[in-house]
């Protein structure tokens, strides 16, 4: 294995990080090199073809008859959703998910009552569809963090609502008739779950490690680089080298060192299908690799159990909450496959908004309402998902575990674990997002059976840095010493009150940071299915001392 160890302040400017670069073979011999930052492994080569520009709005046209404008506004707004929900069907998994969340987002009363509006005060249908849109879209963009990112599917659904109204094709995916590298300014969820097999790999000159584009490519393994903007200086048909895991992009690869590029991604993963088993270092010493599923759907058999199970997969396309007996069939379809399963409660909120909660507007809602917080207000809606965790659990004979997600204060973990026991749940634990709780990883240990790091919020909240923004992608760098230091904290808090500690974030599923994890004393890794084989290997070669050389080195 390569040298990981970090510095303080790696920019993606300065290049891919030096002691994970390919050496020799196909990489060599190409004209140029760029970089982004590669969120999900694997390489890939093939030609560059970009996304179609979204329709072009025409100058505003005298209006004749209002009410028929926004009847098109309506019909427009329809066919949108029902595309949308249609490819939902036909999607599985996170895909659906997401798709369905769109057709909501595309349905929405307010949205459309308000194009409605614009459009019988005498804008034209394409006009007042942008028009409406567009306050949408700056007023999401103006909270940032999460909701900033919705900003951008509103685009998404902006240019197709448009698009309809115009009576032109609705923006997609290039179909040139080979396999391709796609490249785009920011791809919405849609597309992204919609892609196909000829698409080889993914650039985006924008995005984020936590974005659709970058969840979704790891959940199919396809290489993906975000946070790129030189790619916008490659002309289409230029065939380039990608490597999903350093971010490194080559330009201008020949027709052989392509075909050796795509080579050595089918005898690597070849290797990595053959994997199997349990996680362990070479020398033995246990390390469960474990899975971050919405769903059912997102189990695989070669797995330990289930690491994070994000149970607001189950709310996202509800105007109304599910029903207990909704939640309890749900639950029970997860624990009947899995040997261990770890629920985290509803991680919802202003930053993740879902409409029954009502929940108020906040002018930060990172820092606001969500996560465990909701309960503060709408308690009756951990009740109901407590009691339906412990049927399911109780119907299945299973011993289920559950977390809470954003606990930061003592009174928060003693009180959520109290509840939890009450109903009959064994095994309690909670998510450490925030470095106040990582601060006091003894103390909680006292009151929980166990803790999970979620390295995405940690660092984003370590760091000050919004885990959406491309440009500060070096201060959100799980490899940080500060943010190791935490890890490292919350590690040897769980080494000695004998509890085990997890981590749960993307850093979990990348190779080459899973040994330092493990060298900092981690006990589980809970990561995308895909991510697995590749994790195992990676422990498989190492020795736990020499993890733990490779975190000391890290921590310096």
């Amino acid at each position: 294995m390569p040298d990981t160890t970090p510095t303080d302040g790696p920019s993606p400017a300065d290049g891919i990080r030096p002691d994970t670069l390919p050496t020799g073979g196909p990489w060599t011999g190409a004209a140029g090199r760029i970089t982004g930052l590669g969120v999900s492994q694997g390489r890939a080569a093939g030609p560059v073809i970009r996304m179609a520009a979204p329709p072009r709005l025409p100058a505003p046209r005298t209006v004749a008859d209002p009410g028929a404008e926004a009847a098109a506004v309506v019909k427009a707004l329809g066919a949108v959703a029902a595309d949308l929900a249609q490819r939902a069907t036909a999607a599985h998994g996170e895909a659906a998910e997401i798709l369905e969340a769109l057709a909501m987002i595309a349905d929405d009363p307010m949205l459309r009552e308000e194009a409605e509006g614009r459009a019988r005060d005498g804008l034209d249908a394409a006009h007042a569809l942008d028009a409406a849109f567009t306050r949408h879209r700056d007023a999401l963009a103006a909270l940032g963090g999460y909701l900033a990112e919705r900003a951008a599917d509103l685009d998404d659904l902006k240019h197709r609502a448009v698009a309809f109204a115009l009576d032109l094709p609705m923006p997609g995916l290039p179909s040139p008739g080979h396999p391709y590298v796609l490249v785009a300014e920011d791809l919405s969820p849609a597309d992204t779950a919609g892609l196909g097999d000829d698409v080889l790999a993914l650039i985006t000159a924008r995005g984020g490690p936590t974005s659709h584009t970058a969840i979704l490519a790891r959940g199919r393994g396809l290489p993906a680089v975000v946070a790129c903007p030189e790619i916008a200086g490659v002309p289409d048909g230029t065939v380039v080298g990608v490597d999903g895991m350093t971010g490194e992009i080559a330009v201008g690869l020949t027709a052989e060192e392509a075909a050796e590029v795509r080579e050595r991604d089918r005898a690597e993963k070849a290797r990595l299908a053959a994997s199997h088993g349990p996680g362990r270092t070479a020398d033995g010493h246990p390390v469960k690799l474990l899975l971050n599923i919405g769903s059912a759907a997102d189990l695989r058999p070669d797995a330990e159990g289930v690491g994070l199970f994000r149970t607001e997969f189950l709310f996202l396309d509800r105007k109304q909450a599910p029903t207990f007996e909704e939640q309890v069939a749900a639950y029970a379809e997860v624990f009947t496959q899995a040997e261990t399963v770890i629920v985290r409660t509803l991680d919802a909120g202003t930053d993740k908004p879902l409409p029954f909660l009502g929940l108020p507007e906040e002018p930060n809602p990172a820092l606001g309402v969500r996560g465990l917080r909701v309960d503060r207000l709408l308690p009756a809606v951990l009740e109901t998902q407590l009691d339906a965790i412990a049927e399911a659990a109780k119907a299945t004979g299973t011993q289920a575990w559950v977390m809470a997600p954003m606990v930061t204060t003592m009174g928060e973990a003693s009180g959520f674990a109290r509840r939890a026991r009450a109903k009959g749940i064994a095994r309690v634990g909670v998510m450490v997002e925030v470095p106040a709780a990582a601060l006091r990883a003894r103390r909680l240990l006292q009151e929980v059976d166990f803790l999970s790091i979620g390295t995405n919020d940690l660092a984003q909240y370590t760091f000050a840095a919004d885990r959406q923004h491309s440009t500060l992608a070096d201060l959100l760098d799980p490899r940080q010493p500060a943010l190791l230091e935490l890890i490292a904290m919350c590690a040897e808090a769980g080494r000695e009150a004998g509890k085990p500690v997890g981590v749960c974030g993307e850093a979990a599923g990348d190779p080459l940071l899973a040994p330092l994890l493990v060298g900092l004393g981690v006990t589980s890794l809970s990561m995308a299915p895909v991510c697995v084989p590749a994790v195992r290997e990676a422990l498989a070669a190492l020795t736990l001392q020499e993890c733990r050389e490779r975190a000391r080195a890290a921590l310096s």
